[in-house]
């Protein structure tokens, strides 16, 4: 409303004013009191044009004020906080804290009459704290220990040189043997990998390796001693992976395969092949080669999988030939599975330079969701029993559920059935083909 419109207003009420008594009392307003009326008036008019001033002067102040406070809350944005500007890139330097940690829990159950010991178990099956990050000139570093079993053992000790498509290693880092083996435990489908990488020893080792990714290709090789828990063994291995890893549309394709040789030179040195029901906290294997004198070992694997929206399917075969002084045929051991999973929420598994990697879900809870909510199956083999050699077979029906609230943190539920032939451990009647289930749990954080 403007100034003159509010005059209009106040001398219309007035006129009203003093229209009412005239009609009603047939009197007539004096000049001097018409006077005093428009001297009230002016002064109504002045003191409103007053009370706006100070208005409009208050809520200028006000804007002022507005717009100081975002400004400071813009620097305060820009201006990193002091704590992660250490942890930033600085003249090609950085710094990444790392970690993991793994509880599991549950029960195996084994026929009594085999002695075997079976039961609740739970174990912190890895509590991990390291580092990773770059250093100028293109070099990069990562180091964790791990502090699980009253041990502490060192995982990961790589100093790597990136140049393009090119990546060289050196130090105690995983040789080239597996999707199963290479994918992180903290991405894996089951509470364990399958049979036979445990089996035939796989693990890191100190040594030198290369590797080129262009586009869907990927190759991997090289020169492996042992780990640093032996390092005063004489083994020198060569290892060799290549993916194909191409796009079909919305699905994520893969195909490896790999190679693996171990030369152990030593006349005293033996091998030995042998697995767990499932479970690690557990130290019952009911499948062993026992004790096999060898001059060298040689691998062989082949890789499949497929990621498509929620679903994904895997399946991996390994050939391990011993080569054992003294036998007319040298033995040939074989693990392998098959595995197929789907997600009941809106989520699909992450792929990432030739193996799977983190599952991040779209609805995590603490945004509005519940997190993720993945189902298995997988059917796990491993036979070793070749060339005279009864080791055992094992034969696994597993299912797997896996909630992940966050990227982060995972909570898993796994079953598994294993039917055994030629046990190493027979019942009281002699009987080694049987049956034992396994209930594993596992709570995990990483960082």
């Amino acid at each position: 409303m403007t100034r003159t419109h509010r005059l209009s207003v106040a001398a219309a009420a007035l006129c009203c004013t003093m229209a009412t008594p005239v009609l009603a009392q047939d009197a007539t307003v004096s000049a001097e009191e018409l006077a005093q009326l428009r001297d009230q008036l002016a002064a109504m008019s002045a003191r409103i044009d007053q009370l706006e001033d100070a208005l409009e002067s208050a809520q200028a102040a006000n804007e002022a004020q507005d717009a100081t406070i975002a400004a400071h809350a813009e620097a305060v944005a820009a201006k990193p906080d002091p704590v992660v500007a250490t942890l930033e890139k600085r003249d090609g330097w950085s710094f990444k804290p790392r970690g993991r940690l793994m509880y599991d829990a549950g029960w195996t159950d084994a026929p009594e009459s085999t002695g075997a010991s079976d039961g609740f178990g739970n174990e912190v099956r890895r509590a991990r704290l390291g580092t990773s990050g770059d250093i100028p000139g293109g070099f990069g570093y990562k180091f964790e220990v791990d502090f699980a079993g009253n041990e502490v053992e060192v995982a990961d000790a790589i100093l790597s040189y990136e140049d393009g498509p090119i990546e060289i290693a050196i130090g105690h880092h995983n040789n080239f043997q597996s999707l199963e083996e290479l994918t992180s435990s903290l991405h894996t489908t089951f509470i364990e990998r399958a049979a036979f990488t445990d089996a035939f020893g796989f693990e890191r080792r100190i040594g030198a390796s290369i590797q080129y990714a262009n586009g869907p290709l990927l190759a991997q090789a090289g020169v492996f001693t042992d780990n640093f828990d032996d390092t005063d063994s004489k083994n020198r291995g060569v290892d060799a992976r290549l993916v194909f890893m191409p796009k079909a549309g919305d699905a994520q394709l893969h195909f490896g395969g790999s190679f693996h040789y171990n030369d152990i030179d030593d006349p005293a040195a033996t091998v030995r092949y042998r697995q767990r029901p499932l479970v690690h906290f557990t130290s019952e294997r009911f499948v062993n080669t026992g004790r096999l004198g060898a001059d060298s070992e040689m691998g062989f694997g082949l890789e499949g999988a497929a990621i498509v929206g929620r679903f994904h399917a895997a399946a991996e075969g390994y050939w391990q030939k011993v080569d054992m002084p003294g036998m007319a045929i040298d033995p040939t051991f074989f693990g392998g599975y098959i595995e197929a999973g789907v997600f009941l929420t809106d989520d699909s598994r992450g792929y990432k330079g030739g193996k799977f990697d983190r599952t991040k879900p779209n609805a995590p809870v603490g945004e509005g969701g519940m997190g993720s909510v993945q189902f298995n199956l997988r059917f796990d083999h491993l036979d070793l029993n070749d060339a005279g050699i009864l080791g055992g077979k094992q034969a696994g029906y597993f299912a797997s559920l896996i909630w992940k609230p966050t990227d982060y943190t995972a909570f898993m539920v796994n079953y598994g059935r294993l039917d055994y032939t030629d046990a190493v451990l027979a019942t009281s009647t002699g009987d080694t083909s049987y049956g034992v289930d396994a209930v594993g749990l596992r709570a995990q954080i990483d960082f």
